[in-house]
């Protein structure tokens, strides 16, 4: 049973990210589970070319250094001929109205005056990722739950026009992880894409400003911490935060505390300490250029040599060669 999870690179790997999925991707992971860096999929909305291939980069290297087996980590546009050809062949099986009834398709092009082809089409895309690497499962939250449900279709329709090529895959809700909000705005996420990173502590930032932004972070009238997520939602993302980071429930980790103060720095250094190891591998992997291109062009080359036969069968299948 094989598992398929991607990460966009539209920002920096921030703390929810990391406590969220990666850090769990590290300790749990199957020998046949795959993880990759999908920037492609950060194509479909206006980007600017230099940083997105930075910050694959440094993506990759934050999945490495959080322990991931390099064997099982690739970046997307490495396989670019095979997923684009993969893509029209799914493009040639799917219909307009499947594509057009997408969620988020409608949801990103509303009130837009230049919306890309290719936001359209993403769906295709992400079924081309799915189907090429043959995976059984792919952990997704809602949002994205539709489009496995067509990749499904798809990989289904072919199969029964043309023959047997893809394995069917379901979605599954990955285990709940840590839900980290913003730290100055505790009522959304925290995102990779805000605008405002004051309230955002990323992976790879320096203990000083991990400590800043902990303290810094909006709480409530309050005085005496308490877990309420409903009314102190503020409070109660922090102690979140420090029992993914240390262990324990928020309710009994509020207790061990008298003040707002305490429990922010409490938060701040167990953050840090979190956060250390993985920061300091994937430094020495971002300045070693060469090892990381190394990992990088072996992933890619296991990647494609496990979906080349699909890919094969399907263009050979439908009349392409």
């Amino acid at each position: 049973m094989s598992k398929l999870s991607g990460i966009t690179p539209s920002g920096h790997v921030h703390l929810g990210n990391y406590l969220g999925a990666v850090r769990r991707w590290a300790r749990e992971g199957g020998v046949d589970d795959l993880y990759f860096v999908a920037d492609l999929h950060g194509m479909t909305t206006p980007h600017n070319p230099a940083k997105l291939r930075s910050l694959a980069s440094e993506q990759l290297a934050v999945l490495i250094a959080a322990g991931i087996d390099p064997e099982r980590v690739f970046v997307q546009s490495d396989l670019a001929r095979e997923l684009g050809a993969l893509t029209w062949v799914l493009e040639c099986t799917c219909n307009y109205g499947e594509a057009a009834r997408m969620i988020q398709f409608k949801e990103k092009s509303k009130g837009q005056a230049g919306v890309r082809l290719s936001l359209l089409t993403y769906p295709a895309l992400m079924a081309a990722d799915i189907l090429l690497q043959g995976a059984d499962e792919v952990p997704v939250g809602e949002d994205q739950r539709q489009h496995v449900e067509l990749t499904r279709t798809l990989a289904k329709r072919f199969n029964g026009t043309y023959g047997d090529v893809f394995t069917v895959p379901r979605a599954v809700l990955p285990p709940a992880g840590a839900r980290v909000k913003d730290l100055a705005d505790p009522a959304r996420k925290m995102s990779k894409s805000t605008r405002d990173a004051v309230g955002v502590v990323f992976a790879l930032d320096e203990p000083d400003q991990i400590r800043r932004k902990i303290r810094r972070a909006v709480t409530d009238g309050e005085t005496v911490p308490a877990h309420d997520p409903e009314t102190r939602p503020g409070m109660a993302n922090l102690l979140e935060i420090l029992a993914a980071c240390r262990g324990g429930a928020p309710t009994d980790l509020a207790a061990e505390f008298s003040s707002y103060g305490a429990v922010k720095d409490a938060v701040a250094d167990a953050v840090i300490e979190e956060l250390r190891p993985l920061r300091e591998r994937a430094l020495t992997l971002l300045d070693d250029v060469a090892e990381l291109d190394r990992v990088r062009k072996a992933g890619a080359e296991r990647a494609r040599e496990r979906g080349s036969h699909r890919l094969d069968a399907a263009l050979r299948m439908i009349g392409a060669n």
